[in-house]
């Protein structure tokens, strides 16, 4: 456990320097350059997953459960990720009337995984993983959000076709997950054992 949490604190805490030390990291540019700040971000990025990964697997191996899911929270997981990938393929098509309205849709793509994940699952790895991962994303759209409106961030208008290409692409991005590479990846298939 104590790997998951190690990776958490460093990947979660990597990703909240705009969210707790904007300053630390504006100054951190001004001295060494863009490049050294997406360096460190990089690095300390990919062994704090890393961590997360073999932590989250290792805490599969013994699991602390902490309660019992009902079956209908799969389902409502299922209908919630179908919402993230959606909102989570905003963030990269262009002109989309959803990253328009939303503007920061990979965030609150986080935050809908996120929660979706904790209410299907019921271990502590779980609660430490999917909590950690929602808090973060609560407390970084937050942030995001009084960054746009202090800089007076206007974003541009949505098109229809932009966000039926948006629809489309997360639903079919959630069919393969669900039907296939959540299985392939991670050894639980959400429709079926």
């Amino acid at each position: 456990m104590s790997a998951l949490i190690l990776g958490l604190l460093l990947f979660l805490g990597m990703h909240s320097t705009r969210i707790v030390a904007e300053g630390g990291r504006t100054r951190f540019i001004a001295q060494r350059g863009a490049g050294a700040w997406k360096g460190l971000y990089t690095v300390v990025s990919l062994l704090g997953f890393a961590l997360i990964v073999w932590g989250y697997g290792q805490a599969r191996q013994a699991p602390v459960v902490l309660w019992t899911s009902p079956l209908w929270t799969r389902h409502l997981a299922a209908g919630l990720v179908l919402v993230a990938m959606v909102l989570l393929v905003a963030a990269y098509v262009p002109g989309n009337g959803l990253k328009a309205r939303l503007h920061h849709p990979m965030v609150l793509a986080v935050k809908v995984w996120a929660l979706a994940h904790l209410l299907a699952n019921n271990t502590l790895a779980d609660v430490l993983l999917f909590g950690g991962f929602l808090l973060w994303a609560v407390l970084d759209f937050r942030s995001a959000r009084q960054r746009d409106r202090a800089g007076a961030v206007h974003y541009a208008r949505g098109n229809t076709a932009a966000t039926v290409v948006t629809v489309l692409l997360g639903g079919v991005l959630w069919a393969v997950l669900a039907f296939w590479a959540h299985g392939l990846l991670f050894g639980v298939r959400p429709f079926g054992r």
